[in-house]
């Protein structure tokens, strides 16, 4: 049994490997596009016993995993107690030339964002997969949600869809962000960005969480002004309401011909209500931002 302990040595360890992974070559757009697809990730830590994982079975989905089920399913053998456990969380910024261009679209995504949305994702696929793989061989049995073979999607009548694992929930408790108007994870480096997580049996210094209203970065919940996502999506998904998930997944669909059209490969993403926002890159100033 793995001691269960606070270790920074090994958090730090977990940093320096992911912003290894990331500054390597598998970090790229590809295509006529020599350059990464994502800038400087930032990594938070949650504990694996945070009332949030059980509340997120109400607020996500009750078939979202805590992270001692995502563990016990695959390691059978060998549970764990949720104290024993910790939750690795990174967000990978989109770059600034990406930013720029999506910014300049009105109805379909750019080709460095179509890019990042495809083969930026491969790779941070990829990261999950080599950082669990790592904790794991130093010991440290250690599962990525999102691409494990159990992982799925769901139907649901309350929240339309939703998933055995939420990356975006996962970054929440880890102290990386909160959520906006468009459902999109408002971060210190911005909305515009990917997530990933790794569930590892150690434990981790959790990282603080300096928020307690989930919406406290959005402009728009927390001072009723901005709305700048509405007026960025071109088919309405976005309203006061919030986020017509069913509109914006029609779009993304409808992207995928534009994608293999313009840009020659198969992709889709849209991401316009990302840029061109005062969220595009930070927490908007007086939310606790730069």
């Amino acid at each position: 049994m793995i001691e269960a302990r606070h270790d920074t040595t090994l958090a730090q360890w977990i940093t320096d490997l992911i912003r290894q992974i990331c500054a390597g070559p598998e970090n790229a757009l590809g295509g006529a596009f020599d350059e990464p697809a994502w800038g400087a990730p930032l990594v938070g830590f949650a504990k694996g016993d945070d009332p949030l994982f059980a509340a997120y079975k109400e607020h996500v989905g009750p078939e979202h995993w805590t992270p001692a089920e995502i563990h016990a399913l695959t390691y059978p053998d060998e549970p764990a107690p949720p104290a024993e456990l910790s939750v690795v969380s990174w967000v990978l910024p989109q770059t600034e030339a990406t930013k720029a261009d999506n910014r300049r679209e009105a109805l379909y995504l750019a080709e460095r964002w179509a890019r990042s949305r495809v083969f930026g994702e491969q790779f941070n696929n990829s990261l999950k997969r080599q950082v669990a793989e790592a904790l794991t061989a130093r010991g440290y049995p250690a599962v990525a949600p999102g691409i494990s073979p159990l992982f799925k999607s769901v139907d649901s009548e309350r929240f339309v869809y939703a998933s055995t694992w939420s990356e975006r929930h996962a970054a929440y408790a880890a102290g990386l962000g909160t959520f906006g108007l468009s459902d999109g994870l408002i971060t210190p480096v911005g909305k515009a960005m990917r997530v990933g997580s790794v569930v590892v049996r150690a434990s981790l210094p959790p990282s603080p969480r300096t928020y307690t209203d989930h919406h406290a970065y959005c402009l728009f919940y927390a001072q009723g002004t901005c709305g700048e996502c509405i007026k960025r999506c071109p088919v309405g998904a976005i309203t006061e309401a919030g986020h017509d998930k069913r509109l914006c997944r029609a779009h993304l669909d409808r992207s995928r011909p534009h994608v293999r059209d313009v840009y020659g490969f198969d992709g889709y993403g849209c991401g316009l209500c990302q840029a061109g926002v005062p969220c595009e890159s930070g927490i908007p100033e007086g939310l606790g931002g730069r």
